[in-house]
């Protein structure tokens, strides 16, 4: 399994609820979205990119990787949302694609953030059948795009499948297959049911065994079990302890811990498991089992210090469900 604080929890709040703002950035989610699709009517496309500026702009922006969704490149609205962000005094961490179904979606907004946005990086939802069947170019198009985002309710409609697990599991296993091959992050869809939080347990489960990075929120009261489940356990980091330690002790080479024959991607992949998840404390020494990182040791950048219906009125009650990547 591979666990990483870049993205395992997704919260959005739309972009016409401005008096969310802050609570989305405060939620624990990994990354706080804006949205400017599905939760704005056409009318007030325009409002919304004006009003989404202040998500980024909040101090409390800082205590999660902000993003926004824009609408799909296949229309004006979604060109619209880029040349918006460009203009934004703050820039958002990451660009949400909805609807992609080829690299040249990534290609164009890329192109239109380039001067920009240099820093903004993509992540791409793959939601409609031609999407799913384009997802390995998709994954590989350009080093800014940092994971695919599979949307079942829009997939599940389109193919005339049901919204389960088993009836989606082809599209699942390609998608995150997609990302793995291309080295990007993979987050799977949301569980709908916003009370029925031992279901989200299971869900949440099989999609981190099936390889998935992390799992979209509906609501805030489920982001607290999803960092969980997509978090090593106490156990795990115990285990990747003693794995680091075992390569320190004989040069990293082949060797058996608790019992299992590992090596170099053992060692490696427990050394980025430590760095992420249980990191001595400023005023704590290096734990005698634990090196600094090795130079040119793979490291994800971990920014999480740094920075249903909806209602598009605006005038939802605090804890409502918000908006999902996909309808």
């Amino acid at each position: 399994m591979k666990f990483t604080r870049y993205c395992r929890s997704l919260l959005s709040t739309p972009a016409m609820a401005v008096e969310r703002y802050g609570k989305s950035h405060q939620s624990g989610a990994d990354i706080a979205m804006v949205d400017l699709e599905d939760s704005v009517p056409p009318a007030r496309k325009e409002e919304a990119r004006r009003l989404a500026e202040e998500f980024f702009a909040l101090p409390s922006a800082k205590l999660a990787r902000s993003a926004v969704r824009i609408n799909t490149l296949s229309g004006p609205d979604g060109l619209r949302d880029l040349i918006a962000v460009t203009r934004y005094r703050v820039k958002p961490d990451l660009v949400l694609i909805p609807m992609a179904e080829s690299p040249r979606d990534i290609e164009i907004a890329a192109g239109a953030l380039a001067a920009d946005c240099p820093q903004t990086e993509f992540l791409a939802v793959v939601e409609t059948p031609l999407g799913i069947e384009h997802a390995p170019g998709i994954a590989a198009a350009g080093h800014r795009l940092r994971g695919l985002v599979f949307g079942s309710a829009d997939y599940a409609f389109a193919v005339g499948a049901r919204l389960s697990w088993e009836a989606l599991a082809h599209a699942r296993a390609r998608v995150v297959n997609s990302a793995r091959a291309a080295g990007v992050e993979a987050m799977d869809a949301p569980f709908f049911e916003v009370a029925d939080l031992a279901g989200l347990r299971h869900e949440a489960g099989l999609a981190r065994d099936f390889g998935f990075s992390g799992k979209i929120a509906v609501h805030p009261r489920q982001l607290a079990l999803i960092n969980e489940v997509f978090s090593p356990d106490e156990e795990l980091l115990a285990r990747a302890r003693r794995v680091v330690a075992a390569g320190l002790a004989n040069g990293r080479s082949v060797t058996v811990v608790d019992g299992v024959m590992v090596g170099m991607p053992f060692f490696e992949a427990s050394q980025r498991l430590i760095e992420q998840f249980d990191p001595p404390r400023p005023d704590e020494p290096s734990r005698p089992d634990e090196p600094s990182r090795p130079d040119g040791a793979a490291h994800s950048p971990d920014h999480s210090q740094d920075h249903s219906p909806d209602h598009p009125q605006g005038h939802a009650p605090a804890d409502a469900p918000t908006h999902l990547t996909e309808k």
